[in-house]
């Protein structure tokens, strides 16, 4: 993006800005300013570590690591079969298990990932989409049975399906039955866990694909309306299911950009939810976002400077209003990160948060003629993607279509070249190099660690009772054939010891699988 080298009130007079219908105040409409009045004066942004490896004994001693180190949220990784509803002694998953996340199976996996954790008192996000609706499901199941009371559980499952399809390939079913099962999940969720966020419209995967800021905030804000179309469409008041609807972006590494992104994303909201959907509740009109440092910015080169990267990552999301972050190990280029590479990055946050005084003031780029001039800019071009995808058919055409994932390849190409030519600088990579490089400790998964867990799912088969596994599965089929509300039928199966790929594939069943159109 094209910038001045200085900006001048000129600048703010030539897009028009006006400081109350562009800004207003904290806490009111449009939001550029934040959604809550005090902002982080009342409350500090909550602190979320993303972590999960191996089995859940595992991943239960790093969870209760954090918790003790002071992180106020819990953030669960799962591994890649879990993640596309494949058991760990499939043979689809074999080498994967535990390898990018903890392995989950079943409900008794699901109760010793959260061994001796207050599920009713603690804030947990779980980055899970094709199977959100099993996981969300074996997470009710097992704070019953800890008699944890359900109606106060909060958190967010990412569940955010059509960013799959754009950036990241965990789905499973195609696209329309992949909707039906999220409808399915706001409607259930807003009676049975009303506190749950049952969705993170998600942007960071398609920045980590190489999309551009703006681009992040048109595809994320539409499929955010794909999303909001397709629950009114299914009979849902917008009024019930808006204000439980969170976002999920990536911190970059161009800060002030950044910051503007953020900003702009909640304006654009705002107005989308008032004027296109008719939401008359403030709360369905305020963005709520979770942020993760960027993750594609990480060097394995002269890793350490990834802590300088993820600092200067941070700030921009604090001060770009962001209600919870997540910061990285500065190893994660190399590997799952180790304690203290995650103690750091806690650190970081903790740093900013006590240290640093950035969140005593609530927005201070506010007025800024650089920052409202880039905030205006990239509206604009929010904008007008958001009327190329219209004029598409909507972002289901789009996708189906492949536009958005050669819009983002293309924005990828043109930085890896601008990399490649040395015309971008990535410090320690393209410029300011070491021959050689030393050795840091990296985290390693015990290949034992699988070959326990195919174990674990085989001996849960054996001693199950077989006649109330049989009917949970069937009814799921059932439903799935029928349309009726899946989510009870698949809370039963999860109780009735049904593995997550057993569910899955009950749903294959029926829906299908979803094939990719390859874009070059």
């Amino acid at each position: 993006m094209t910038q001045k080298s200085v900006y001048t009130r000129a600048d703010l007079e030539a897009i028009c800005f006006d400081p109350v219908t562009d800004l207003g105040f904290p806490g009111e409409f449009p939001f550029t300013r934040g959604i809550q009045p005090t902002m982080y004066r009342g409350r500090l942004w909550t602190m979320r570590q993303y972590a999960g490896m191996g089995d859940a004994e595992e991943s239960n001693r790093r969870y209760k690591f954090l918790l003790e180190q002071g992180t106020a949220g819990l953030s669960v990784a799962f591994d890649l079969p879990t993640q596309i509803g494949y058991d760990s002694d499939d043979p689809m998953s074999l080498g994967e298990v535990g390898k990018v996340g903890v392995a989950i199976d079943s409900i008794e996996d699901m109760e010793w990932l959260f061994d001796g954790i207050p599920l009713d008192k603690i804030s947990t996000s779980m980055t899970i989409n094709a199977t959100a609706s099993i996981l969300l499901a074996l997470y009710v199941a097992v704070a019953k049975r800890t008699e944890a009371d359900v109606k106060k559980l909060s958190g967010t499952v990412q569940n955010d399906i059509l960013k799959e399809y754009i950036a990241r390939g965990t789905y499973i079913y195609p696209i329309r039955h992949a909707m039906r099962i999220i409808t399915d999940m706001f409607a259930w969720a807003n009676d049975e866990v009303p506190e749950w966020n049952t969705i993170s419209i998600s942007g960071y995967h398609m920045r980590e694909a190489g999309s551009t800021a703006a681009q992040e905030v048109a595809f994320t804000l539409a499929n955010g309306m794909t999303y909001v179309q397709a629950a009114i469409d299914a009979g849902l008041d917008v009024d019930k299911f808006a204000p439980r609807l969170s976002f999920f972006f990536n911190a970059h590494n161009n800060f002030l950009e950044e910051v503007a992104k953020f900003r702009c994303a909640r304006r654009v909201w705002a107005h989308l939810m008032r004027d296109h959907f008719d939401a008359k509740n403030p709360r369905s009109w305020m963005l709520r976002f979770h942020t993760q440092t960027a993750g594609s910015t990480l060097t394995a080169q002269q890793p350490e400077n990834n802590i300088v990267r993820t600092a200067i990552q941070a700030l921009s999301a604090l001060l770009g209003g962001t209600q919870s972050l997540h910061t990285n190990g500065y190893d994660e280029a190399l590997a799952l990160p180790t304690e203290e590479a995650a103690r750091i990055a806690l650190r970081t946050q903790q740093i900013i948060a006590m240290e640093s005084g950035a969140p005593q003031t609530i927005d201070p780029f506010a007025g800024s003629y650089y920052v409202e001039s880039l905030t205006h800019k990239i509206e604009q071009q929010v904008r007008s993607y958001l009327d190329r995808i219209d004029a598409l058919g909507g972002m289901l055409r789009a996708i189906e279509k492949g536009w958005v994932q050669q819009e983002i390849q293309n924005a990828a190409y043109e930085y890896q070249r601008a990399v490649d030519s040395g015309e971008a600088t990535v410090v320690g990579v393209n410029r300011f190099t070491r021959e050689e490089e030393p050795p840091i400790p990296i985290q390693r998964i015990d290949e034992g660690l699988e070959r326990k867990q195919v174990e674990r799912v085989r001996a849960l088969r054996q001693r199950r009772d077989k006649a109330q596994w049989q009917s949970g599965i069937g009814k799921v089929k059932d439903y799935a054939r029928s349309g009726d509300n899946l989510m009870p039928a698949i809370l039963e199966a999860v109780e009735s010891y049904a593995t997550v790929g057993e569910i899955a594939a009950s749903m294959r069943e029926v829906f299908g699988e979803y094939h990719e159109s390859v874009v070059i």
